[in-house]
C-alpha cells in the first residue's frame, strides 16, 4: 500500500512549538511517510525546540540573515521550497499559522500543484496591518489551502464567511495544547538557574513577552513604561521577561528596563522553561499570539498588549483581556489583576476554548480521510 507523502514546512520557534506535536504524530502512523523540513526564519530560537522534541529535519533552508527584511524570507523560501518540492513530489505539504514561512510555502506548493494543509487557519482581527504582516499571510495562505485545520467554531465561521467550502475544514482545537501537555510538571526545575531562584509562592510573578513588529517603537516603550511603574509601586510584583533576539527590542528593553529593581531581562528560554514559567507565574502580560492560548491551560490571566487580537474566543471566554499599548490602561488592569481577588480568579478559573490536548490525533485522521477526495 503507498504512504500518504505528508511534507511539514516550519520556520519560527511558535510554529515548530505547535507543529512539533503533529510531526511526532505524523511519524508515528504507518499509513504516512513524513518529511520536515525547516527554513530557519528564526535560527536559534528555532533549534530549541527542535532539540526538546527530538526532530530531525530532513531539510533546513537555514535562510535566516541579520536584520532581515520580510522580503528576504520570502525570496529565500520560496527558491529553496522549490528544490525541496522537486525532489521529494509530496501529496500534500502542511504549513502553519501566519508567518511569512507558511505563506511563502504555500505559494510554492501552489505554483508546482501541491495540496496545501493549513494547520491553525481561520484566525482573523480584521485589520490588514495588525498583526504583521500575519493577518495577510493568514489570508493568503487560506486562499491557497485546500484542506484547514481550524481550532475553533469561530475560526470555522471566518473561513466560511471567506467562501471556503465547509466539506474542507475541521475543526479540530489547537496543537499548541499537544505541546504543553507534554512539557510542563508539577516540580520543574529550571534549565536556566536564575529562575530557581525566583520566590514564586510569596512573589506576584509576571512572565511577559513583547517583541511584534507593529509595537516596536513608541507603543513597546510605552509598554515598559508601564512595566516600570507597577514593579516600582509594589515590592510584591516581579517580573521576567525574556527578551527576543530582534535587535530593535532589545534596545528599548534594555534602555527602559534594564536597570529596574524586580525586573529580570533574560534570554530566550528553551520551550520547556517557558511554559513552566507560565505555570509557576501568578498572571501573564504579552503581545504573542500562542500565549493567549496556552496560558488558559494553565489557569493563568493574560493581558495582550495589543489593539486585537485574532483569538476573541479566550477574550469571550473571560480568560483573556485586551488592554491596548497605552501606558495608563495597562497600568490599571495589571494593577487590578495584582489587588482584586475577585477579578484574578474570574480569568484564572475561565474555561479554555483550545482544546483537549489531542489536536494532532484530529488532523492525522483529518488527512488520511480526505486526501483521496481533493
Amino acid at each position: 500500500m503507498k504512504k500518504l507523502k505528508v511534507l511539514t514546512v516550519f520556520g519560527t520557534r511558535p510554529e515548530a512549538i505547535k507543529m512539533a506535536p503533529l510531526v511526532k504524530a505524523l511519524e508515528k502512523n504507518d499509513q504516512i511517510q513524513s518529511i520536515v523540513c525547516v527554513t530557519a526564519q528564526h535560527r536559534e530560537m528555532l533549534d530549541m525546540v527542535l532539540r526538546i522534541f527530538e526532530i530531525k529535519p530532513d531539510y533546513d533552508l537555514n535562510i535566516m540573515k541579520n536584520r532581515q527584511s520580510l522580503s528576504d524570507i520570502t525570496v529565500g523560501v520560496l527558491k529553496g521550497i522549490e528544490e525541496v518540492l522537486n525532489k521529494e513530489e509530496p501529496d500534500i505539504i502542511l504549513v502553519h499559522g501566519d508567518t511569512s514561512t507558511t505563506f511563502t510555502a504555500a505559494l510554492a506548493a501552489f505554483y508546482q500543484k501541491i495540496k496545501v494543509g493549513h494547520v491553525e487557519a481561520g484566525l482573523r482581527t480584521g485589520n490588514m496591518y495588525s498583526p504583521y504582516p500575519e493577518e495577510i499571510n493568514r489570508k493568503l495562505t487560506a486562499t491557497l489551502a485546500n484542506l484547514h485545520f481550524a481550532p475553533t467554531e469561530e475560526n470555522y465561521k471566518n473561513l466560511i464567511n471567506e467562501g471556503i467550502d465547509g466539506k474542507n475544514i475541521f475543526i479540530t482545537g489547537n496543537t499548541v495544547i499537544d505541546a504543553l501537555l507534554q512539557v510542563v510538571k508539577p516540580n520543574y526545575f529550571f534549565k536556566v538557574d536564575e529562575l530557581n531562584k525566583i520566590d514564586f509562592v510569596n512573589k506576584k510573578v509576571i512572565a511577559m513577552t513583547c517583541h511584534r513588529r507593529e509595537n516596536q517603537g513608541k507603543p513597546m516603550e510605552d509598554i515598559f513604561e508601564a512595566i516600570k511603574e507597577v514593579v516600582a509601586a509594589d515590592e510584591s510584583v516581579e517580573v521576567i521577561y525574556p527578551v527576543h533576539l530582534s535587535p530593535a527590542v532589545r534596545e528599548i528593553a534594555f534602555r527602559v528596563l534594564g536597570d529596574v529593581k524586580g525586573v529580570h531581562l533574560i534570554e530566550p528560554l528553551e520551550y520547556e522553561d517557558f511554559a513552566n514559567l507560565m505555570n509557576k507565574a501568578y498572571m501573564i502580560i504579552t503581545d504573542s499570539g500562542g500565549l493567549q492560548e496556552e496560558a488558559p491551560s494553565l489557569g493563568k490571566p493574560i493581558l495582550v498588549v495589543r489593539t486585537e487580537t485574532e483569538r476573541p474566543e479566550a477574550v469571550a471566554a473571560g480568560t483573556v483581556r485586551v488592554v491596548g499599548v497605552n501606558k495608563e490602561n495597562i497600568v490599571k488592569e495589571t494593577r487590578k489583576l495584582l489587588q482584586d481577588n475577585h477579578e484574578y480568579n474570574q480569568m484564572a478559573n475561565a474555561i479554555n476554548p483550545y482544546g483537549d490536548g489531542r489536536s494532532s490525533e484530529r488532523i492525522v485522521k483529518a488527512l488520511l480521510d480526505n486526501i483521496g477526495i481533493l
